[in-house]
């Protein structure tokens, strides 16, 4: 009997040490929330061109080239950017038609020469991608012309109206970016004088696809 009393004292003195010699069990911290690794906050200026095509009355196309100016908000932690953005770009986006009238050749023509606008920007990033759409107030200087037995008349008139559209941008550096923008601009009409002749030019509608590289004052 004194031997198993002596066994069992024996045994829960070492259980009790081997317990004591356990690592304590680990305490587990909730995730922390990641901020997002860039930040699109700030001034920009860059630099774009591309493509530009009439409406669906318009058979006009030609490229242009310009510049771009903005500033980005976004919120520490958020995904959310928000912004404005002024751009102008020279242009060279026309249609010529020249028909037989009674034996006379009549050749008319619709150029756009310059474009711009101001517009707001929201967008959802992915750390280094910014989807976005934007859209506001544009504007074109447009130009029209008549052309008959040598004679030319033609006139200029600025066109203001609405712009929409969006793009992808991308930071490949920490300070620069590229970007592809889709843009759709729809603009009200003016009335030309061509010779003499009043002439209503109706909407002016176009589209264009922008290429641009931007650089972000940090």
């Amino acid at each position: 009997m004194k031997r198993l009393l002596l066994a069992g004292a024996a045994l829960s003195v070492a259980t009790a040490a081997s317990a004591a010699d356990m690592p304590a069990r680990p305490y587990a911290k909730a995730p922390a929330v990641v901020s997002p690794a860039y930040n699109w906050s700030g001034f920009y200026i860059g630099a774009m061109g591309g493509f530009g095509w009439g409406g669906s009355d318009s058979d006009a196309s030609g490229g242009f080239g310009g510049g771009t100016i903005g500033y980005n908000w976004q919120l520490p932690g958020s995904q959310f950017v928000f912004g404005v953005e002024v751009d102008a770009a020279g242009a060279s986006i026309k249609d010529s038609i020249t028909e037989d009238i009674g034996g006379i050749l009549l050749t008319t023509e619709s150029k756009i020469n310059s474009f711009g606008s101001v517009t707001g920007r929201a967008g959802f990033a992915m750390d280094a991608a910014l989807i976005y759409a934007k859209g506001g107030y544009a504007w074109a200087n447009h130009k029209a012309s008549i052309s008959a037995l040598g004679t030319t008349f033609s006139d200029s008139q600025t066109h203001s109206g609405y712009t929409v559209g969006g793009g992808l941008e991308y930071l490949f550096t920490p300070s620069w970016s590229a970007k592809a923008e889709y843009m759709y601009t729809s603009l009200g009409g003016e009335t030309y004088n061509l010779g003499g002749l009043p002439l209503d030019s109706g909407t002016l509608d176009f589209h264009t696809i922008k290429l641009g590289v931007n650089y972000h004052f940090r």
